[in-house]
């Protein structure tokens, strides 16, 4: 389990940046006006699991002030 802040980081950053390069590759293939429509699906789920995934790390690496 990720529980070092600094390993937190480190993953945090690397998601990122796999989910700017998604961004990259789905804008080129949505450029194609024949791309296939599967693969697209699939990177966009990626992106989105992606997404939680910073999320959750975010969350971990910025504690709650509400006490």
């Amino acid at each position: 389990m990720l529980t070092d802040k600094d390993t937190l980081t480190r993953k945090l950053h690397e998601l990122r940046s796999e989910h700017r390069d998604l961004d990259t590759v789905i804008a080129r293939l949505g450029e194609n006006a024949r791309y296939d429509q599967l693969q697209m699906q699939r990177l966009k789920k990626r992106k989105l699991v992606l997404k939680d995934e910073i999320a959750w790390l975010e969350s971990r690496l910025i504690p709650d002030d509400i006490a």
